[in-house]
């Protein structure tokens, strides 16, 4: 990590008042590829090729943790198995635009991606367990409590083998976060605080680092432990 970005990354975090308007509003008014972020095209293929090189197979069962309109999953549901893709979002509006402007009909026809809408985690609502997991630019707007949150639940739902893949802005020593989420927000993490939340609710946590994300979110990956 360069000194340059550790300098912007531990500096005080925008105030939540200053934020465009998060839920429908903000995605009525930021269009469904701006809301998330921008840079559709170069996210999404990273993604993909991020979780090839990690050996995705299309066998195996792919969640897609706060997957908006679907960036990643334009790119892996044609990939995968039918119904082996499972996102969850907790923005409709994003959904609706992600199947209706970004999914064709022929791959939501042949695929048949199973997407659900909620805000609290609740990955068991899926029925399965998952072989992959990924979380791009989650932890990045959410505070201790609710990354904590996310990891509990999908531990049960997550495969004895499996890897759950999540990135965050890294700092190298512990700042002050803002205490609410907020889909703009930023939040940033040392990489103690990352891998003790994942030890804490039962996973070994590897430390994968940059991975030429244009934002210098870094990686980490989470495995059950033992």
């Amino acid at each position: 990590m360069t000194g340059a970005m550790v300098q912007h990354l531990d500096a005080v975090p925008p105030m939540t008042s200053s934020l465009p308007p998060s839920g429908a509003e903000g995605v009525a008014e930021l269009g469904h590829r701006r809301y998330v972020g921008g840079l559709w095209e170069e996210i999404g293929q990273l993604q993909f090729d991020f979780l090839l090189a990690q050996g995705l197979q299309p066998s195996h069962v792919l969640l897609d943790i706060a997957c908006g309109a679907l960036r990643l999953g334009v790119k892996v549901i044609p990939y995968l198995e039918p119904e082996h893709y499972l996102g969850m979002e907790k923005e409709a509006a994003l959904l609706q635009a992600g199947l209706e402007q970004e999914l064709t009909a022929a791959v939501r026809h042949q695929k048949r991606p199973q997407l659900l809408q909620g805000a609290d985690f609740s990955f068991e609502r899926f029925g399965r367990r998952v072989d992959r997991a990924m979380a791009q630019s989650l932890f990045t707007h959410l505070p201790p409590a609710a990354i904590e949150q996310c990891l509990q639940r999908l531990r049960p739902c997550l495969q004895p083998d499996g890897v759950f893949y999540a990135t965050y802005f890294e700092v190298l020593q512990e700042q002050r976060n803002p205490t609410e989420a907020h889909d703009h927000g930023f939040f940033a993490y040392t990489k103690q605080q990352m891998e003790g939340f994942g030890e804490a609710h039962g996973y070994r946590a590897e430390y994968i680092g940059a991975w030429n994300h244009p934002r210098d979110q870094v990686m980490v990956a989470y495995r059950p432990a033992p």
